[in-house]
């Protein structure tokens, strides 16, 4: 007697790799030269990027990576990392020059991976800029069954816009 068990083996989830941080910033800014800029903020800054994030900043030590296309700056990334549940998340947020979310990539996500955000939902992220619509009452659509993960990666995106405001928009 042959068993066939291809049913059961369809059955299962398949989980695709996450991307390297490089293979990440590659993905948000096709084509463009990276250049890691460590910024150290001030007091007075810390302050303005937790009032328009609405949320706290895990320390005064920034990395962004900046894509520059012909000496131009197109692009900056910051890396979150961030608790979901009980362990953390590590998420790639791409900012245009103009301020706008051009991508989220989670690189590193350490909770069981039923709560992990599918693409689809990751997705909505494009485009926002940082305004009381970024939220869970607002533009951003609850993740059924990962609520804290929502959470977590909408306030991410407001605290990395935060940041780009204050050390990319306000500084000029």
């Amino acid at each position: 007697m042959i068993r066939i068990l291809a049913p059961l083996a369809l059955s299962l989830p398949l989980f695709a790799t996450l991307p390297t941080s490089q293979e990440a910033l590659a993905l948000a800014f096709p084509g463009t030269q990276l250049i890691r800029k460590e910024h150290i903020l001030g007091e007075p800054q810390a302050e303005r990027v937790k009032a328009l994030s609405q949320g706290e900043l895990a320390g005064r030590w920034i990395v962004a990576y900046e894509a520059r296309r012909e000496g131009r700056l197109v692009g900056v990334g910051y890396f979150d990392t961030h608790r979901v549940r009980t362990l953390n998340e590590t998420l790639l947020v791409a900012i245009s020059s103009e301020g706008r979310i051009l991508r989220v990539e989670a690189v590193a996500f350490r909770e069981p991976a039923e709560y992990m955000a599918n693409e689809a939902w990751i997705k909505q992220f494009e485009g926002k800029e940082l305004d009381a619509q970024l939220s869970l009452k607002g533009s951003i659509h609850p993740l059924s069954g990962a609520t804290l993960t929502a959470h977590a990666m909408t306030d991410a995106a407001r605290r990395c816009l935060a940041l780009h405001q204050v050390l990319y928009r306000e500084a000029k």
